[in-house]
């Protein structure tokens, strides 16, 4: 059988903005509306809808894979890229990640309320200059890093090697900014794999990269970031002739400058939040891996591990959380008061049920997973004795990504990076520092981490559960209203 045709965006809204003269004088009826390919049918079982909302979030939800790659040159080369990595995703990379939530907010609700496709082109324009902005602060910071690092107390190799290796780093950083971008403007059309498409093309173009620049070539240390910049501005690239080729294309209107630059304010708050929600989370990690390094060589060493492990784990709940935001979005833009509420739910479920498979695999090879990194035995032996709380982490962290990203799509990014502050500076990293240097070691930081992010999930998903949805679908028409001014957004909802 066929797909069925998307109903047009207008043909969604409901009440007096939505009819033209050309509209019929009655209403179809449940039986004359064709469902989406991408927005499951809210007729039918209960649990069929629940269960098509949830399968809707897997397919949205495909992890993102990191693109980092470091040639092994020498110890203190890779101390040095793995510094400058680590202090590019504290800085950068959280605009990238966190700023662009701005446009899970915006992008997605305008794309399923705006008469206008080209109002979309316009937001993401619009995010590419406020990000470049923020950007071109941590730009200067990068350039002059070395007087940072000094103050930071690291050695000089890593103060002189590192420095320059972000200065080189910063032209790609863009282009990863842009990527971003690119992203969540395919991801509000309901256009998920595009991403993960482009990575699978640039990751091992990336590999081969980064040994031609660094050996071949002679670039040794310095041609990491230049070969990482080149992909992250071939990966961009592939993005935009996607858009442009296959689908994505229909929501650009041309370069609208006049109109880009207008409205910063509010796009700017939200992605500043954006950045602050994504990053309190962040922050907290690099904390507890400082503290890790005064626990001595070995526990430093087993967190360098774990903490490999889990950031190829944390695709899955970050990915859940772009999808659940950007599905979000769509739905309040809708109107849909009722599928916004539960896609929000199924989302945080669905996470539960993923975390509970990682956390099982966890425990079942938690012996063997250290000797997957490390050869020496003690090292092996500690984060065997740290997985079962990474494990029991990983329910926490899908919850907290579900929940998050629900929290984005309303636009209420603050309140996730007000509940971070709270369990992680105030109760998580003083209770697992005091732990970890008054006899749990190692194991006292991740109980502190563990126990900070169950706090963060229940609270967050407790804040989602309150939440009066029909209040969020119209502070979303308001949100576009207060476009309409000069953008030309229709209003939705016909109750508002």
């Amino acid at each position: 059988m066929s797909a069925p045709k998307r109903p047009s965006r207008r043909a969604r809204q409901t009440g007096p903005s939505a009819y033209t003269e050309r509209s019929p004088l009655l209403p179809p009826t449940p039986e004359e509306e064709e469902p989406s390919e991408d927005f499951p049918s809210h007729n039918g079982h209960p649990l069929a809808i629940w269960l098509a909302e949830m399968w809707f979030l897997v397919k949205a939800a495909v992890p993102t894979l990191s693109i980092v790659v470091v040639g092994q040159l020498s110890p203190e080369a890779l101390a040095t890229a793995a510094f400058s990595y680590m202090f590019a995703m504290a800085s950068a990379w959280l605009i990238a990640l966190g700023g662009t939530t701005a446009l899970d907010t915006l992008a997605s609700s305008s794309f399923t309320s705006s008469a206008d496709k080209g109002n979309l082109g316009v937001l993401l324009q619009r995010g590419m200059f406020v990000l470049t902005c923020f950007y071109a602060v941590v730009a200067v910071i990068w350039f002059f890093s070395e007087h940072l690092f000094y103050l930071l107390g690291q050695e000089e190799f890593i103060c002189v090697q590192g420095s320059r290796f972000l200065r080189l780093l910063i032209p790609g950083g863009l282009g990863y900014v842009w990527f971003e971008c690119m992203k969540k403007y395919l991801q509000a059309q309901e256009i998920y794999r595009p991403g993960t498409y482009v990575l699978l093309i640039t990751s091992p173009l990336n590999v081969l990269l980064n040994y031609l620049f660094v050996h071949p070539l002679g670039f040794g240390l310095y041609g990491a970031p230049i070969a990482t910049g080149i992909s992250y501005w071939l990966s961009f690239f592939l993005l935009v002739a996607y858009a442009k080729f296959v689908r994505g294309g229909e929501c650009w209107g041309g370069f609208a400058p006049s109109r880009a630059l207008k409205n910063l304010g509010p796009f700017a708050r939200l992605a500043f939040m954006g950045v602050i929600h994504v990053g309190t989370e962040w922050w907290a990690f690099e904390i507890v891996a400082l503290a890790a390094g005064r626990l001595g060589t070995i526990p430093l060493a087993a967190q360098s591990v774990i903490m490999t492990m889990d950031q190829v784990i944390n695709t899955i709940p970050f990915g859940l959380g772009v999808a659940a935001s950007a599905r979000l979005g769509n739905l309040l833009g809708a109107g849909d008061s009722v599928g916004a509420r539960r896609s929000s739910h199924s989302a945080a479920l669905l996470s539960i049920m993923t975390g509970a498979i990682i956390m099982t695999v966890l425990l079942l090879t938690r012996n063997a997973i250290g000797g997957l990194f490390n050869d020496d035995r003690r090292v092996i032996t500690l984060v065997s004795e740290v997985m079962p709380y990474v494990a029991l982490f990983q329910i926490a962290d899908g919850l907290n990504g579900a929940c998050g990203g629900a929290l984005r799509g309303m636009g209420r990014q603050w309140i996730g990076a007000l509940v971070n502050c709270i369990s992680y500076y105030g109760g998580a990293l003083p209770t697992g520092i005091y732990l970890a240097f008054h006899g749990w070691g190692l194991s006292g930081l991740w109980f502190g981490q563990l126990v900070a992010l169950s706090l963060v999930g229940v609270l967050e998903w407790g804040i989602v559960g309150i939440s009066n949805w029909d209040k969020e679908v119209k502070k979303a028409s308001e949100r576009l209203q207060e476009e309409d001014e000069e953008e030309h957004y229709l209003p939705v909802g016909s109750q508002y």
